[in-house]
């Protein structure tokens, strides 16, 4: 009798662990240790807990006395797979395939480059590739990104760049964009804050008629880092707000992490502040962009572009084809309109 009773303890012990961490923000506990991480890589746990469901299945056939005990626990691995297969499926998985690009279109790249890893000449040529008018650069030098710009400029690509670094020790404390001339003159805005620990940008156009340009990069939710992490999210919900702004980089957060539209339903928002991530618009919200050593349906989406809603998004994709380049993060491509 105490032994069932244990078993039945056990049984709901995990239910309710592996429900938080499936449907994070029912509880608000998105941001939670532990759950912030293990909700950034859903398919891999889905995949994990079709294993274990497996196993303890082959185990159940081979020890009767527990078969009960065992099948209830590789049931509730089913379902918890289940509920994380069809919150990806909302989110989109994804297109690599691009319309022709329309005259009205601009392109927005992102790319965290790991400290300048892929070299100046690498993403250089992804920047002509891509065509893009807005390149953001996390982790990148201002040499780097000068660089990358002589280059693009001989490309017939003219880029102003713009950069922030909060020492030159190490290069992951420095961001930088490119934005291209047509867009018009940019300067740092240094009145809305900053992020804590790694540096963002916010560019205003000069003339006013160009859109707001900000390149992020909240600092990741480790375990020492979770309050600061927390506080770099609000920074970027705060500072995504207006007409015409365009948000872009590693933010270290995916879907799960962004603003709750519905909390008593624990529905997790399509962006951050009054901006709506490209992926989720375009239904490619569950492509990882990190690691890249990982396929990328089993990655964890943290690299975004947004926009706010006069801006149409025309198409979005997680590029795939650098993954040897260097960096441990694949650049994300988005097609605008501005209004």
């Amino acid at each position: 009798m105490i032994r069932r009773f244990l078993a039945a303890v056990f049984i709901v012990g995990i239910a309710a662990a592996l429900l938080v961490i499936a449907w994070p923000n029912l509880f608000g506990l998105a941001g939670a240790p532990v759950v912030a991480q293990l909700v950034s890589v859903r398919a891999l746990s889905a995949a994990f807990a079709l294993i274990g469901a497996f196993t303890l299945a082959l185990i159940a056939m081979l020890w009767p006395a527990a078969r009960r005990f065992l099948a209830a626990l590789a049931l509730i691995a089913v379902i918890f797979a289940g509920i994380n297969v069809a919150v990806l499926s909302t989110r989109g998985f994804g297109n690599e395939s691009f319309p022709t690009r329309a005259p009205a279109e601009i392109a927005v790249l992102s790319w965290n480059t790991l400290g300048d890893a892929p070299g100046v000449e690498r993403i250089a040529e992804l920047v002509v590739a891509e065509e893009a008018d807005i390149v953001v650069l996390p982790e990148t030098s201002q040499d780097t990104a000068i660089a990358i710009a002589e280059l693009t400029r001989t490309q017939g690509r003219p880029m102003w760049v713009y950069s922030i670094a909060f020492d030159y020790v190490a290069k992951a404390r420095s961001t930088s964009v490119l934005v291209s001339i047509d867009l018009g003159q940019h300067v740092v805005d240094d009145s809305v804050g900053n992020t804590t620990v790694l540096p963002s940008i916010v560019l205003r156009p000069t003339d006013g008629d160009g859109p707001t340009i900000i390149g992020v990069h909240p600092v990741a939710p480790l375990p020492g880092e979770l309050e600061n992490w927390r506080a770099d999210l609000a920074w970027v919900d705060e500072v995504c707000r207006g007409e015409n702004v365009i948000m872009a980089g590693d933010f270290n957060a995916t879907p799960d992490h962004f603003r709750v539209v519905d909390a008593s339903a624990g529905v997790a928002g399509l962006g951050l502040g009054e901006c709506l991530a490209a992926g989720l618009v375009t239904g490619n919200g569950a492509v990882g962009t990190w690691p890249t050593r990982m396929p990328p349906l089993l990655g964890a989406p943290i690299d975004h572009i947004m926009t706010t809603p006069d801006i149409t998004v025309t198409g979005y994709r997680v590029i795939t084809t650098h993954d040897g380049d260097g960096s441990d993060h694949r650049p994300v491509v988005a097609r605008l309109i501005l209004p």
